[in-house]
């Protein structure tokens, strides 16, 4: 698998230069791209995993390029806009446990950024992220729902991250402990319904 996933890196190098972030995390979200075409039952369609990737991760870097360019990371459309309207959404769901982050000094930087940047894919075993992609690519505003989603999981440990001191709570975020993914999709579906994100 991981010399099929270098063919698809390679090309994209090029690219990369324009690009802040994008190669220290490429291969967490290429790598489940990969794995689903890889893993078609049909040969024909098994041998084009290569390309059919790499045109998939186009597209997605062009929808979602923007949180990768440096020039944009203080702009609402860049990764601290992002990080901004997340902790918004917090704020308009759960202000007792915004208030607490507030308090302890708990910043989207410290969770957020790796969260957004990779959606997801460092949070959660490869089925379960498969079923929160599904979601998120099946979503006409993917992207909005993904922060719909992080909050989501903000609030689905919000007594221990209550209970917690500062290094309890970024280390909870940091590494996310194993819930049921339903639960925190349909969480993020009412934090959508009750607390529309504002247009960025």
């Amino acid at each position: 698998m991981m010399q099929g996933m270098n063919e698809v890196i390679g090309p994209l190098r090029v690219i990369s230069v324009y690009i802040h972030y994008m190669m220290q995390g490429m291969n967490e979200v290429i790598g489940p791209l990969y794995y689903v075409f890889f893993q078609h039952p049909d040969v024909r369609w098994k041998e084009h995993a290569e390309a059919d990737t790499s045109f998939c991760f186009s597209a997605l870097m062009a929808e979602i390029g923007d949180v990768f360019t440096k020039k944009l990371d203080s702009a609402h459309l860049g990764i601290g806009g992002a990080m901004r309207s997340l902790m918004q959404l917090l704020k308009d769901k759960d202000p007792v446990l915004s208030k607490n982050f507030v308090k302890k000094g708990v910043e989207p930087q410290f969770f957020g950024f790796r969260w957004i940047t990779l959606l997801l894919s460092q949070e959660f075993l490869l089925p379960e992220l498969m079923r929160i992609w599904d979601s998120l690519f099946a979503d006409a505003n993917r992207f909005d729902f993904l922060l719909y989603m992080c909050c989501s999981m903000i609030i689905s440990v919000r007594e221990k991250l209550i209970a917690g001191d500062f290094a309890e709570a970024v280390k909870l975020l940091q590494h996310y402990p194993p819930l049921d993914i339903h639960k925190l999709l349909c969480n993020a579906e009412e934090i959508r319904r009750f607390h529309p994100l504002k247009k960025r």
